[in-house]
C-alpha cells in the first residue's frame, strides 16, 4: 500500500517520519508540477494522499466526492483512491486545528479572535473558532479589517497566525506587534520551523499562552493515516509522535561561562543523541578566517560580537543540534530570539576558580569572580534550566538529558 504528500516544493517534509509511526504502508513524497497534476491523480500509483500548497483547492476538481468538512472549507488535504479507483476528498486540516487549540488550553468562547491571513489555512481556523464560540475577524492586506485598522480590534483576545510571516528561512520577523492588545490572552501559530517564530517569542515574553503548528501537523496527519487505513488510533498516538519529533529537531544549547565545560559536555552529549555538534566560536573564526584571540586583538569585543551575533543567527535556524556557545552571548539580548526559535537553553554552572582561561582574552583580562556577578542575570534570563558540571563529563551529560527530557 502506497502513500504519501502531493504537492508543489516539498523540500523537508515531517511526514514520512509521521507516518511511519502511524500505520504499514510505504509513504512518499510526490513533487509535482501543475501540468503534471491531472495525470498523476488519475494514473498515479497511490492508495491515499496528503495534498499540500498549492494544490489543496485544485485537487478537488478531480474528486468524485468531497466529505463534508472538505465542501464546507474549499479545501482538500486528503485523498483516498477507492476500491472502483474513484477520489474521495477529505480535510483532516480541521480535525488538527481544532486538536491544536484544546492543546493550547484557550477558551475562545464569546471572545473575539483574529486571523491572520486569508488563504486556506485561515478559513481553517475561521471555522473551527466559529464552531467553538468565538467572533471571529480575519485580517488580510486588503479589504474591511486589515494591518492599518489593527486598533479596531484591541479587544481581541486570541491572535492567530496562518500566514508564512516568520517562517523559515525567513525568520526573525512578525506580522504585528503585540503590545496594541492589552486583553490578548494567547497566540497560535500554525508555523512549526522554527518551533518559536517572533511572534510567539514576543506573546511569550508578555507571558501568554502559545501553541506552535507542529501539534497540527500531527494530529491532521493521525485523521490522514485512519482514513488511508480504514482503521482508528487513539489521540494518545498525537502525542506520542509530537514528543519524539520535538526531541529529534529541537536544538540543545548549552549557555555559561567561558571555561565551564560546553565544548566538552555538548561534544558527549551530541554523540549520546545522535544529534550534530556545532561550537559557535568554531563557526565565528572559520567565517573570520582567524583565531577568536586574533579577532579581539584587531576588531575588539564589539567587532567579536557583531561576528558572534551573525554566527547566532544562522545556527539558530538550523535544527537537531547541540550546540556550546561563547560564555559572553548573554551580554547581547539580540541574541536570545536565535538561539531560543528552535532550541532549550542549558545553562552549565561550574565555580569561578575552576574556569579554564586558556585562549580566552576576556577571562585573561578580567577577574572571573566580578565577570560571573554581571553576567549571572543574564544568564538566568536565557535559560530554561540550569546544569551543575563539577563531576564527571558523564554526570553532566546525564544531568543534561534529564533536565531536556523533562523541558520537551
Amino acid at each position: 500500500m502506497v502513500c504519501g504528500l502531493l504537492g508543489g516544493k516539498l523540500g523537508h517534509s515531517y511526514s514520512p517520519q509521521i507516518h511511519s509511526q502511524l500505520g504499514e504502508y510505504e509513504y512518499r513524497l510526490f513533487e509535482k508540477k501543475p501540468e503534471e497534476l491531472a495525470q498523476f491523480l488519475k494514473e498515479g500509483d497511490f492508495a491515499g494522499l496528503n495534498v499540500t500548497i498549492p494544490y489543496k483547492k485544485d485537487v478537488i476538481a478531480y474528486c468524485d466526492a468531497l466529505s463534508p468538512i472538505a465542501k464546507r472549507l474549499g479545501a482538500v488535504n486528503t485523498i483516498v483512491k477507492r476500491a472502483d479507483g474513484t477520489l474521495i476528498g477529505h480535510n483532516t486540516d480541521y480535525f488538527g486545528f481544532a486538536s491544536m487549540v484544546k492543546r493550547s488550553a484557550l477558551d475562545p468562547k464569546g471572545k473575539k479572535v483574529l486571523v491572520l491571513g486569508s488563504g486556506g489555512a485561515s478559513n481553517t481556523a475561521k471555522a473551527v473558532m466559529a464552531e467553538l464560540g468565538a467572533k471571529v475577524v480575519v485580517i488580510s492586506r486588503s479589504g474591511e479589517n486589515n494591518y492599518e485598522n489593527l486598533h479596531l480590534h484591541s479587544d481581541c483576545a486570541i491572535i492567530v497566525n496562518t500566514t508564512p510571516v516568520g517562517m523559515y528561512p525567513n525568520v526573525g520577523v512578525s506580522p504585528i506587534r503585540l503590545e496594541q492588545f492589552p486583553a490578548l490572552e494567547g497566540v497560535l501559530d500554525v508555523i512549526y520551523n522554527p518551533a518559536n517564530t517572533q511572534l510567539l517569542l514576543d506573546a511569550q515574553k508578555l507571558g501568554l499562552k502559545t501553541e506552535n503548528g507542529l501539534w497540527m501537523l500531527v494530529a491532521q496527519a493521525k485523521e490522514s493515516s485512519e482514513w488511508f487505513t480504514g482503521r482508528s488510533i487513539s489521540n494518545d498516538k498525537i502525542s506520542d509522535i509530537h514528543r519524539k519529533l520535538r526531541r529529534q529537531t529541537e536544538n540543545i544549547i548549552l549557555i555559561g561561562m567561558p571555561g565551564c565545560g560546553k565544548t566538552t559536555v555538548g561534544k558527549a552529549l551530541a554523540q549520546k543523541l545522535g544529534k550534530t555538534f556545532v561550537d559557535a566560536d568554531e563557526a565565528i573564526a572559520q567565517t573570520a578566517g582567524c583565531d577568536i584571540p586574533t579577532i579581539f586583538a584587531t576588531q575588539g569585543e564589539s567587532g567579536f560580537r557583531q561576528l558572534e551575533t551573525q554566527a547566532l543567527a544562522d545556527i539558530g535556524k538550523r535544527s537537531g543540534l547541540v550546540m556550546s556557545t561563547g560564555g559572553g552571548c548573554v551580554t547581547q539580548e539580540r541574541n536570545y530570539p536565535l538561539l531560543h526559535q528552535n532550541g532549550t537553553l542549558i545553562w552549565l554552572q561550574r565555580s569561578c576558580d575552576a574556569l579554564a582561561t586558556g585562549g580566552r582574552p576576556l577571562s585573561q583580562k578580567q577577574n572571573l569572580a566580578d565577570m560571573y556577578a554581571v553576567r549571572k542575570p543574564m544568564y538566568e534570563a536565557f535559560a530554561d534550566g540550569i546544569v551543575e558540571n563539577s563531576g564527571s563529563i558523564e554526570h553532566a551529560v546525564s544531568l543534561c538529558l534529564e533536565l531536556w527530557e523533562d523541558l520537551v
